[in-house]
């Protein structure tokens, strides 16, 4: 390629790259002067040359298309006299034949003749115009726009207004710098307002100016906290480290007399604790399944401030079975990735080299803590339980077959029925749906039979089933050939009662009432009859008898567990029967001797002594909170507002501080209600945060309290009767 050309060809790539620039550059300039305006000068500076730098980097890969094959494809299209030429002024002579070096050196004498045309590319004023006007806008907008920081040696002039007497002092300019702790990665500003939203633990420093200068001045708190300012010159400065969200109130000496400035509020913003998320696994229980040699987690941790790089993931291996479990704990160091706010923490554990095998149960938990200084705040995630079930294929499930349970057979006993129940809910997930509604109606059944046999003592009827169930080793002679049951049928026609005898009795008495009563009448049926156990005990007896019933109930359905609580239940009764001890015979109880009719609303008061009821004492008014007694006397404008009792309700609130939702609120509430007793709208501002501080009625009826006035007066007259 010729001197000429390459001269040419980089002319074009500069042409082109400057005006990339001077289209390009108004973005970060106007990015820049925000910045500067809103953070520090360094930041929006810094923020300006790294955005001048990428557009300088496109820019120049746009430029790489201006090549040689398009400064050919140009030459040929505005130079016709090239005769399609110019690709032979690229190439060196000695790698022409004599007829190409003749038409060179033709083309570059007709190119020292008439040079070539200028193949820039025009620069695009009206949209440089546009973009560069559009900054300036931008700009102009953030210089004129009234700031809320201010620099170290600047200081904002004062909002109270200046006293109406002269020669009082008041504050007149002011400034606020906010130093965040460390940790939370906020830079350090000054506040024009007096007002301000700060981190726990910021340090507060004030620079105040009062005209004209007083002998003292002094910030105080609502709490009762006082911090003096220091002079230094011609302002005044304090500092103070925000622990909680307060009000203060700034005070110059010589204002004692004038109403009292305006309150100003510091919220603390606390700092949040961790949250910790699960990504992977999707579950809290987890099966090993066939081949599976890896585990795989994943978790995420947030937090406002910043989450510490490293986190300990607790592992716990539990081995054995029953009452031979051992433990083994340790712990890995997961190191997070990502954001400092968001972070991710994985792992993938090996199966073998923890020791997990068949039966065994591994639970694994993450621990992550926070940037905060000096105290870290900790959460953990939730346990994450990966199961190694045991091989079922091992168990002696044949071995039901062979063997019989006899406890039925002669009476199980409540205890026994909640131990099977128990043991079979602990089978739930190794047996089959049906095998398990199986076993757990089996269970009913013995729930059913001790059911009929308690209900014995209290009369009642056998519901079909006369006589006590039979043993396992019972005669089994009476079935026939056919296998026709007569003793079955014999069992039915006795009753348990005698009845069967009466049916094959002779028929000499039939007809008679007393011989059908004799024979037929359930004499257990009479309350009087069955039993010899006291109401008391048959109450709790009858209370056993119905939680055995809804035991059988969800037993025979094929749910144990909502069987257990009625077993449990019935089991507590029944010790209560058998720790029952006293009986009688209701037939020869006490009689009562027989009621005077004649005397009965006669009015006649001989014998009955004078009954004297003391005075009743009267509530006092003072007797109701502090909020309801300042919301009834702020009601009434016409009424000042020391009525209110101002000074208690502030006491109360000191006190009780949780059960209102914005407690500075109602302190500055406060505040304006004293310093101008005769404005409404305070009052009413007033009143209306008082509605949110009053107790809530309760959400359903309350119990009845202790014994007031007058029931004790009535019980006093009670115990002063004579004994007769």
């Amino acid at each position: 390629m010729t001197l000429s050309a390459i001269d040419r060809l980089a002319q074009v790539r500069r042409h082109a790259l400057l005006g990339q620039l001077l289209l390009g550059a108004a973005i970060p300039v106007a990015v820049g002067a925000v910045l500067w305006r809103m953070t520090s000068p360094g930041a929006a500076v810094a923020v300006a040359l790294v955005g001048i730098a990428l557009l300088a980097l496109l820019a120049w890969q746009r430029t790489r298309a201006f090549d040689t094959p398009w400064l050919v494809r140009q030459l040929d299209a505005r130079r016709t006299d090239l005769d399609d030429s110019a690709d032979l002024l690229l190439a060196p002579p000695a790698s022409l034949t004599p007829l190409q070096q003749l038409q060179q050196a033709r083309v570059r004498e007709r190119l020292r003749v008439q040079p070539a045309p200028d193949l820039r590319t025009p620069w695009p004023w009206p949209r440089i115009a546009a973009v560069w006007l559009a900054a300036a806008v931008v700009i102009v907008a953030t210089l004129l726009w009234p700031s809320t920081t201010l620099d170290a040696g600047t200081l904002a002039p004062s909002d109270e207004p200046a006293p109406a007497t002269p020669g009082i002092p008041h504050l007149v300019a002011q400034r606020l710098h906010v130093a965040p702790p460390g940790y939370t990665g906020i830079a350090a500003h000054a506040e024009a307002s007096l007002d301000a939203k700060a981190p726990v633990g910021s340090r507060l420093t004030w620079t105040l100016r009062f005209d004209p200068q007083p002998t003292a001045a002094t910030l105080v708190f609502h709490d009762g906290q006082r911090i003096a300012l220091t002079r230094d010159g011609d302002t005044w400065s304090a500092a103070h480290l925000l622990a909680k969200s307060t009000l203060y109130r700034v005070v110059a000496a010589g204002t004692e007399g004038l109403p009292p400035t305006k309150l100003r509020r510091l919220d603390a913003i606390p700092d949040r604790a961790p949250e910790v998320k699960v990504l992977a696994p999707d579950r809290g229980l987890s099966l090993v399944a066939v081949g599976q040699t890896q585990w795989s987690l994943a978790f995420e941790a947030r937090d406002d401030y910043g989450i510490a790089p490293t986190a300990a993931l607790k592992l716990t291996l539990a081995q054995g079975s029953g009452e031979n479990i051992a433990f083994k704990e340790q712990v890995m160091t997961l190191r997070g990735s990502g954001p400092a706010t968001a972070r991710r923490f994985s792992a993938s554990l090996d199966l073998k080299t923890l020791g997990m095998a068949v039966g065994d149960d591994l639970i694994a938990q993450l621990s992550v803590q926070d940037t905060r200084s000096p105290s870290p705040q900790r959460a953990q995630s939730p346990g994450l339980i990966l199961r190694w079930p045991a091989d079922l294929g091992q168990e002696s499930t044949g071995l039901e077959g062979l063997v019989k349970k006899v406890m039925p057979a002669y009476f199980r006993s409540q205890r026994q029925i909640i131990i099977d129940a128990e043991a079979l809910q602990k089978q739930k997930r190794s047996l089959p749906a049906d095998t398990f509604v199986t076993h757990s109606d089996a269970i009913g059944v013995d729930q059913r039979i001790l059911r009929l046999r308690y209900g014995q003592f209290l009369g009642e009827e056998a519901e079909g089933e006369p006589q006590p169930p039979p043993t396992n080793d019972a005669d089994d002679e009476h079935a026939d050939g056919d296998g026709h049951d007569h003793a079955g049928e014999a069992a039915q026609a006795d009753d348990g009662h005698g009845h069967g005898q009466a049916t094959s009795a002779s028929g000499a008495g039939f007809g008679r009432e007393a011989d059908v009563l004799e024979a037929y009448g359930h004499t257990h049926d009479h309350a009087e009859a069955a039993t010899l156990l006291d109401p008391e005990t048959r109450a709790t007896l009858k209370k056993a008898l119905d939680q055995m019933w809804q035991s059988e109930l969800h037993l025979r359905q094929g749910h144990p567990d909502r069987a257990l609580p009625f077993a449990y239940k019935a089991l507590e009764y029944i010790k209560q029967v058998q720790q029952a001890t006293r009986i009688y015979l209701a037939r020869v109880g006490p009689e009562l001797p027989p009621i005077d009719e004649t005397r009965r609303l006669g009015g006649d008061r001989k014998g009955i002594a004078p009954r004297a009821l003391g005075p009743l004492a009267r509530p006092q008014d003072d007797e109701a909170p502090a909020p309801a007694r300042a919301w009834t006397a702020l009601a009434n404008d016409s009424v000042p507002a020391d009525v209110a009792d101002l000074d208690a309700l502030q006491a109360w609130l000191r006190s009780n501080e949780t059960r209102v939702p914005d407690v500075l609120d109602l302190f500055a509430a406060i505040d304006e209600v004293r310093g101008d007793p005769a404005c409404a709208p305070c009052r009413q501002r007033l009143r209306a945060l008082l509605w949110s501080a009053s107790a809530q009625p309760p959400a359903q009826v309350p119990r009845r309290g202790a014994v007031d006035d007058a029931g004790r007066r009535y019980l006093d007259a009670l115990r002063q009767e004579p004994a007769r």
